[in-house]
C-alpha cells in the first residue's frame, strides 16, 4: 500500500509559476510510475504527465508539454511538478498517482493507476 500527498497547490497570475510536491509513504517508492493528473469541475480527471521508476523518461500530456517538468527524487520518496506559464486553462485539482508498470509501458489513463493522493487545488486568473 502506499499513501500520498500532495502540496504546493495555490493561487496565482496568469504566466506565473507553482511547483507541486507528492510524498509517498507505505510502499517501495522506487518500483512505482508516478504520475500527476488534473480535474477541473465537470470535467473528467485527466493526464497531466508521468515518470518511469528509473527518473529518465518522462511523458507529458501536449497540453502541458514545455511549460511543465515532473521529476522524482527516489531518496525523498517525492515526485514534483513544476509549472510554468500557467495558464487559465491549467485551473483545477491536480492528483499525484502511482502505478505499477512493465519495462516499456507508459501509464496515461486513470484506470492504470492504483493510488491516489486526495488533490490539491491550483487556481490560475487574473
Amino acid at each position: 500500500q502506499v499513501h500520498l500527498v500532495e502540496s504546493g497547490g495555490g493561487a496565482v497570475q496568469p504566466g506565473g509559476s507553482l511547483r507541486l510536491s507528492c510524498a509517498a509513504s507505505g510502499g517501495t517508492f522506487r518500483s512505482y510510475t508516478m504520475g500527476w493528473f488534473r480535474q477541473a469541475p465537470g470535467k473528467e480527471r485527466e493526464f497531466v504527465a508521468t515518470i518511469l521508476w528509473s527518473g529518465g523518461s518522462t511523458y507529458y500530456a501536449d497540453s502541458v508539454k514545455g511549460r511543465f517538468t515532473i521529476s522524482r527524487d527516489n531518496v525523498k520518496n517525492t515526485v514534483y511538478l513544476q509549472m510554468n506559464i500557467l495558464k487559465p486553462g491549467d485551473t483545477a485539482v491536480y492528483y499525484c498517482a502511482a502505478s505499477v508498470t512493465s519495462v516499456g509501458v507508459v501509464p496515461r489513463r486513470v484506470r492504470e493507476y492504483g493510488y491516489w493522493g486526495q488533490g490539491t487545488q491550483v487556481t490560475v486568473s487574473s
